[in-house]
């Protein structure tokens, strides 16, 4: 792919609906962090870690990840980690993030669910004032538990609701995906939005497109985080396409966990051309070997996407975003002008 297309992309705006904080952590902050809170950890060395990043599967990524978790022990923990990934998402041409957190992952561990919003909502609020980086907050429960637990979390969360109103906007749904359908925790998403929250799952990445359907019908979800196994089922992508519903999709995590053995293979470029809005994101970039414009660049160059492709899957994202309509016409409009200027060069 040409060099003029790499900096194209590395030029576009964009939006980030599908990022997991906690798969934001970059080895040397693992370490650092580890020293700092006296947590012993199973690698020898940053090196060590990295070389561990070698997946056969949706689990065994998760194995890794929650041990890796334990090293945020602190409010300033959490607000490192965030400030860390923004840098990251500034230096990528990122607008805005909806980023996911797992609040269960750090309860479990004896960490306050204060502590965690603390200081992930801080980061991004900060964020906003040095940088108008717009970011907001998407609560997962772990799909893997109990929907009690999951309910509990919720519970627990809620009297943060009105001191994190400017960044905390919905729940979803993620870790294991097999053997967890959607229809598991209808009740907590049933209550969570009728508080007026988004709501969000993960479905069809590792799971069938049954779960697909679960999400839609029974969770009532305004997006599909990952989708790609909707393939499978014509009346699904029909239905998708219809509607506008979102795909969040990863290819970078895609093919580090084995949904494809080749990126060349990935359904990203043929779900966009039958008119499916699909979106590309990073999700846990530390462990999948990329931020955003690492993703677009590899599935540009994988999938021969167009100049034209790009900017509507950038497009969107911003669509998909949980703002304004007001401020997605902001972003439209940056967008349009961005393609007028490549245009002349």
């Amino acid at each position: 792919m040409s060099t003029e297309l790499h900096q194209f992309i590395r030029g576009l705006p964009k939006a980030e609906l599908h990022l997991h904080i906690e798969g934001s952590l970059e080895p040397e902050m693992m370490f650092a962090l580890a020293q700092k809170n006296g947590v012993k950890l199973p690698y020898a060395s940053v090196a060590e870690v990295r070389a561990a990043y070698q997946f056969s599967d949706l689990q065994s990524f998760l194995d890794l990840y929650y041990a890796g978790a334990a090293v945020l022990q602190t409010e300033q923990d959490f607000y490192d980690l965030t400030a860390a990934y923004v840098q990251r998402a500034l230096a990528d041409n990122v607008r805005h993030v909806e980023l996911f957190f797992d609040p269960q992952t750090h309860t479990a561990r004896g960490i306050a669910i204060e502590t965690v919003f603390a200081g992930i909502a801080s980061a991004l609020r900060d964020a906003k004032a040095q940088h108008g980086f717009s970011g907001s907050m998407i609560l997962c429960f772990l799909r893997h538990l109990s929907e009690e637990d999951a309910m509990s979390t919720l519970e627990s969360a809620l009297p943060l609701r009105d001191a994190y109103a400017d960044v905390w906007i919905g729940v979803g749904l993620d870790s294991s995906e097999v053997g967890n359908p959607p229809e598991k925790f209808a009740h907590v998403f049933t209550i969570a939005q009728a508080m007026g929250l988004h709501v969000v799952a993960h479905a069809g990445e590792e799971g069938p497109p049954a779960y697909i359907h679960g999400a839609l019908d029974v969770l009532q979800v305004e997006r599909i985080d990952h989708g790609v196994r909707a393939e499978e089922d014509p009346a699904l992508m029909q239905q998708l396409a219809a509607s506008r519903m979102p795909l969040t999709v990863c290819p970078l995590s895609n093919l580090k966990l084995c949904v494809v053995k080749d990126l060349r293979d990935h359904n990203l470029a043929r779900m966009l051309r039958a008119g499916l809005c699909v979106t590309i994101n990073s999700d846990d970039p530390s462990y999948f070997g990329g931020y955003m414009n690492d993703n677009f660049i590899a599935t540009a160059d994988a999938l021969d996407l167009s100049r034209a492709e790009l900017l509507q899957i950038a497009r969107n994202g911003f669509e998909a975003a949980f703002v304004s309509e007001q401020q997605k016409q902001s972003w439209y409009a940056e967008l349009d002008a961005y393609q007028a200027a490549q245009a002349t060069i």
